[in-house]
C-alpha cells in the first residue's frame, strides 16, 4: 500500500535502540527524527512537527511520561507511544490519562509496534480529513440550508437560483427527507419577497375537516369549534412565499377552491362573505411523482398546469452518497453542540457503512442516524456500534411466509409492518414500495392501534 511518508520522531537515550528503531520504520515506510533525550525531542517537535512520537520512558533527565505535557501542548492530537523496559500498569494507566496513544513494553514485539503506529498514522489522517471537511462546510458547502458539493446538488442549486430570481409557482419533487421545504425556504430567501413571510401547509397532515380553514381562515361560529375569527395560510402568507406540501394528498374539492384563489388571487373564510385580495407566491410540494398523481386523479390536471411552471426534482441520498461526508461533518458540528460532546469523526469502516446503505429515509434518516451515534460515541469516535442495528446488517430481501388460512386483511398488515421494518419506520418510503399513499398507511397503522 502506498503510503504518506509520515514522519515519526523516535527519543531514547540508547544509540543502538535508536538506530533499530529508525531502521524498522523507514522499512515501513516512514521518515524519521531522532532524540536522544526529552530537551532534544522537544526541540524536534516544535521545529518539525512530526506526526507521531515514538519514545522511551526511562531517560536521563526528564522522563518520557515528564515530556508528554510539553509534544500535546504543541499538538494536542499528535499521537505519543511510550515504551519502557520497566513498564508497570499503574505506569500504564497514568501515560494514558496524560495523553499516550498506547503504552509497550521491551523487548519489543515489532508486529505489534507496526500496527500500534499504524493505527496511530489512520488515526492522524483521520482528524486531518475531518479538518478539511470542517473547513469546506464553514466555508461553502452547499446552498441555503442545504448541505452537499457533489453534481446533482449543483444543478439543483442552480435551478433554485433561477426559480428565486422570478416570481412564478413551481412543483418540488423528491422523496420524503430530501429537503422540499428547505428548497422553498431556499427559493423564498433568494426572491424579492425575502422580506415577506414564509408559511408551509402540509395537507396530509391535517385532518380533511380542517385543511379549509387552515388555508382559507374562518369566521367565528362558522363550525363547532370556531370561536372567534383566524385568517388562515393565505392571508398569513400576504406578500411572501406559500408552501403547499403533499399537494397531491388535498381533497379533490379543495383543489378547486385552490385554483380559483390561484387564478383571480382572492380568498374568503369559512363562514364568511367578505374576499380579501392576496398577493402570495405559491410553491407546491409532492413526494410521488405529480403526472403519475393526475393520471391517478389524485390532483386536479388543471391546477397542476397552473402550479407547474418550474418543476425541482430533489435527488434521493443514495443518488448522492458523495456528499455523505460532507453531510457526516455537518450533523456532527450541530450535535456536538447540543449535545456538548467532541466527536472528531466516525472511523471509516463506519463511515462505510453510510455508504453502503440505501437511505430510504433520506438526509433525514442520516441526520437522526448521527444524533443518536454522536450520543452514543462518548469519545473522539464514532465506532459501527454506535450506528443502528438495521443499518450495520441490513436486512436481506425475504419472501413471506403466512400461517395457512391467514385473511387477506391480516396479510395486508404483516405486509405493511414488515416494510416499515425494512424502511427504518419511514412512512412515505413504505407508501411508495407498495404502491399506496401515505395517507393510507398513516389510516392503515391506526386501526391496528399503532401511532
Amino acid at each position: 500500500m502506498t503510503r504518506h511518508p509520515f514522519t515519526v520522531l523516535v527519543v531514547d537515550d540508547e544509540p543502538a535502540m535508536r538506530l533499530v528503531l529508525e531502521a524498522r520504520l523507514r522499512s515501513w515506510g516512514y521518515q524519521t527524527l531522532l532524540a536522544a533525550d526529552a530537551e532534544e525531542a522537544e526541540r524536534l517537535a516544535e521545529s518539525s512537527d512530526p506526526e507521531i512520537v515514538l519514545s522511551d520512558v526511562v531517560m536521563p533527565g526528564k522522563s518520557g511520561l515528564e515530556m508528554l505535557p510539553a509534544l500535546k501542548a504543541g499538538n494536542r492530537d499528535r499521537p505519543v507511544i511510550l515504551i519502557t523496559a520497566q513498564g508497570t500498569i499503574d505506569m500504564a494507566v497514568e501515560a494514558m490519562k496524560q495523553g499516550a496513544q498506547d503504552f509497550l513494553t521491551k523487548p519489543l514485539d515489532y508486529a505489534k509496534l507496526r500496527a500500534v503506529i499504524e493505527a496511530a498514522q489512520a488515526e492522524v489522517a483521520l482528524r486531518r480529513t475531518s479538518r478539511k471537511l470542517a473547513a469546506r462546510v464553514e466555508k461553502d458547502a452547499g446552498f441555503g440550508a442545504f448541505v452537499g458539493t457533489g453534481k446533482h446538488m449543483k444543478e439543483v442549486y442552480e435551478l433554485l437560483e433561477t426559480v428565486a430570481a422570478s416570481d412564478a409557482s413551481a412543483i418540488l419533487t423528491g422523496e420524503s427527507g430530501t429537503g422540499k421545504e428547505l428548497a422553498a425556504r431556499a427559493i423564498h430567501e433568494r426572491s424579492a419577497r425575502a422580506q415577506g413571510p414564509f408559511v408551509a401547509i402540509n395537507a396530509a397532515a391535517i385532518p380533511e375537516t380542517l385543511i379549509e380553514s387552515e388555508l382559507f381562515g374562518h369566521e367565528k361560529g362558522a363550525f363547532t369549534g370556531a370561536v372567534s375569527a383566524r385568517p388562515g395560510c393565505f392571508e398569513m402568507a400576504h406578500r411572501g412565499t406559500l408552501l403547499l406540501d403533499e399537494i397531491a394528498e388535498m381533497p379533490m374539492a379543495l383543489q378547486t377552491k385552490l385554483l380559483r384563489v390561484l387564478e383571480d388571487g382572492r380568498v374568503r373564510r369559512l363562514g364568511g362573505h367578505q374576499e380579501f385580495a392576496v398577493d402570495v407566491r405559491v410553491l407546491a410540494a409532492t413526494n410521488s411523482e405529480p403526472r403519475e398523481a393526475v393520471r391517478k386523479g389524485r390532483l386536479r390536471e388543471d391546477l397542476y398546469y397552473r402550479l407547474n411552471v418550474f418543476t425541482v426534482a430533489l435527488p434521493p441520498l443514495r443518488e448522492r452518497k458523495e456528499d455523505i461526508p460532507v453531510l457526516v461533518q455537518h450533523f456532527l458540528r450541530e450535535f456536538n453542540a447540543k449535545h456538548k460532546a467532541a466527536v472528531v469523526a466516525l472511523r471509516p469502516e463506519a463511515l462505510d457503512l453510510l455508504h453502503n446503505y440505501a437511505w430510504p429515509g433520506n438526509v433525514r434518516e442520516l441526520r437522526n442516524v448521527m444524533e443518536r451515534a454522536v450520543i452514543l460515541a462518548k469519545g473522539e469516535w464514532i465506532e459501527p456500534s454506535h450506528l443502528p442495528p438495521y443499518l450495520r446488517k441490513p436486512i436481506a430481501e425475504e419472501k413471506m411466509v403466512l400461517p395457512s388460512g391467514t385473511t387477506a386483511a391480516g396479510t395486508e398488515k404483516e405486509l405493511i409492518l414488515r416494510t416499515l421494518e425494512q424502511t427504518g419506520n419511514n412512512k412515505a418510503e413504505t407508501a411508495r414500495r407498495l404502491g399506496l399513499d401515505v395517507k393510507t398507511i398513516r389510516n392503515k397503522l391506526k386501526s391496528y392501534g399503532l401511532s
